[in-house]
């Protein structure tokens, strides 16, 4: 089953479940979003998605921890957490879900290497981060990223 056919699927048994999700994306630049509104009927359960590029973006509109950011760097397990946690509870969803990474060719720093990416799911019960490497060309990060992604939404329970 191609990507697109797996999404709808999950927007329809998201809207039967009245599920809602919404996307603070860094790295994937509005990818996710976009993947998730290719397909009718996403309205019913995607409330918003949020580019949030720059450090500044992260801070002023997802209250992202500007302490966090400073010690442990905006590619990191405790920020992917705070989007994916901030995320859900400004947008008022059942899931909110955080991604910071560093999809290349430029942008390695000492400990975080090209096609780093972390991976935030935040639900009512729990929020937590996958950290995954992804050496591979900028298209083909975001769209492993997306994978991730759907991954989690179909076994969503």
């Amino acid at each position: 089953m191609n990507i697109l056919d797996r999404i709808e699927k999950i927007i329809k048994a998201f809207t039967e479940r009245n599920i809602k999700i919404a996307v603070a994306e860094s790295c994937t630049g509005g990818y996710i979003s976009h993947m998730i509104t290719n397909i009718s009927g996403a309205s019913k359960i995607f409330e918003r998605g949020i580019v949030c590029y720059s450090n500044q973006a992260k801070i002023e509109l997802l209250n992202v921890d500007p302490k966090v950011i400073e010690v442990y760097g905006a590619v990191s397990e405790l920020v992917v957490k705070q989007l994916a946690h901030n995320i859900r509870v400004l947008s008022n969803v059942d899931i909110g879900i955080g991604i910071s990474g560093i999809a290349g060719p430029t942008g390695a720093s000492p400990g975080k290497p090209i096609g780093l990416v972390f991976v935030g799911f935040s639900t009512g019960k729990e929020t937590y981060a996958q950290k995954y490497n992804f050496k591979t060309d900028r298209i083909t990060f975001k769209t492993m990223v997306l994978e991730k992604i759907i991954q989690f939404l179909e076994d969503f329970q």
